[in-house]
């Protein structure tokens, strides 16, 4: 009691069958085994916005004190000015 046997395991797939027939179930596998495959894939991948490489910081760090030196020009100019 309580258990589900091979036997009644048989039948309901037999059922599955006679209702939905072998073509749709062998497209519906094909549909959920696709579906899987793209979400491992998905989730392996590397994201690469979540990557910061060093050259990428460089560059961040190169246009601050490029726009911080800039200022301090304009800056020495409106002082020169007045």
């Amino acid at each position: 009691m309580g258990g589900i046997g091979i036997w009644q395991l048989l039948i309901i797939a037999v059922i599955v069958v006679l209702l939905f027939g072998t073509k749709k179930l062998r497209n519906l596998g094909g549909d959920l085994g696709s579906a899987i495959k793209g979400f491992k894939n998905a989730v392996s991948e590397e994201k690469p916005t979540d990557v910061v490489t060093k050259e990428t910081t460089e560059n961040l760090t190169n246009n601050t004190t490029t726009s911080e030196k800039s200022d301090q020009k304009e800056t020495q100019k409106d002082n020169s000015q007045a």
